[in-house]
């Protein structure tokens, strides 16, 4: 994603970049003559960010929103007065809590997958999914499918407060690729994913995307949910599982996603040239290519 992002930035005119990126990751990002900022273990991440934040004029943080991590980010950048390049933390605080998410979708009548707290929930006959609330992607996620599984996870789990529990739906995984904007939305892309189980957990194996053509229920579903969460601004990636009967909303990433590295292969559109039209009004999203790419992930993981 980082790669894909400096990329899509590297081919704009007129923007000098400044690359802060984590040591055990620069092997993985091509920076050519980007002034890169590492940060060794020793640093303290946030103090460096801070400091580098002041020397530019608009930040784009890349960061998980577990721990409260991407919204600490974007609190930062809207305390020094920069334009953020992203969500607010508002939207961040919203839509990184699983449970927030559900409960407003909920409020919007959109359809969504039941979510309950784990400390509040008894085991009852069916497949369960165990996940951390401000959980990204599939990280800590378990799945149980009986009274003992669900008994000893319990039991492992110190935390219960910090974990909810959901119905395991057999479906579809998408996911869509789109732009928000004070309640608005641009669909870019329908994507489909594949996952692996492995040891009870989900793993994602691959991305294809936009593996299919949008039928214009999709761009109703992204208008609902941006009204739904007007904060949403910028880059955001929608989780979706299908059933034959439905189209059920699991999370809503105020993100970057595995999807934004395939973007410009399949549709031959540079993304964050379409993030920084948001700065003057709507964006221009006219895509010359359709064609659906491929994401292998292997042992990669979602950042």
């Amino acid at each position: 994603m980082v790669q894909a992002l400096l990329d899509d930035l590297t081919a704009l005119n007129n923007i000098e970049l400044m690359l802060m990126l984590d040591e055990r990751v620069t092997e993985t990002v091509q920076t050519g003559d980007i002034n890169s900022l590492v940060i060794q273990s020793e640093h303290n991440t946030v103090e460096e960010f801070m400091r580098a934040a002041e020397l530019c004029d608009a930040i784009w943080p890349v960061a998980p929103e577990s721990d409260g991590i991407l919204q600490t980010l974007c609190q930062h950048v809207e305390s020094l007065g920069k334009v953020l390049l992203t969500s607010p933390a508002s939207a961040v605080a919203m839509t990184g809590n699983k449970y927030k998410t559900y409960e407003q979708l909920l409020r919007h009548k959109i359809a969504t997958v039941s979510t309950q707290w784990l400390e509040q929930s008894n085991y009852a006959p069916g497949g369960w999914i165990v996940k951390p609330v401000d959980g990204v992607g599939c990280t800590g996620s378990y799945l149980i499918a009986g009274e003992d599984e669900f008994a000893a996870l319990s039991e492992q789990i110190q935390d219960k407060s910090r974990y909810i529990i959901q119905p395991h739906i057999q479906g579809e995984k998408t996911s869509l690729s789109c732009l928000c904007k004070q309640g608005k939305a641009w669909l870019l892309c329908v994507n489909l994913q594949r996952f692996n189980i492995i040891n009870k957990q989900y793993e994602l194996a691959e991305c294809v995307v936009n593996y299919q053509p949008d039928t214009g229920r999709y761009q109703d579903l992204t208008a609902k949910i941006a009204a739904a969460f007007p904060d949403l601004w910028g880059y955001v990636g929608i989780d979706l599982i299908e059933t034959a009967d439905q189209i059920l909303v699991l999370e809503i990433n105020p993100r970057l996603t595995t999807s934004y590295a395939g973007i410009d292969a399949a549709c031959a559109v540079n993304v964050a040239e379409t993030v920084l039209q948001l700065l003057q009004g709507e964006p221009e999203f006219k895509p010359l290519r359709n064609q659906a790419i491929t994401i292998n992930l292997k042992d990669a993981h979602e950042v």
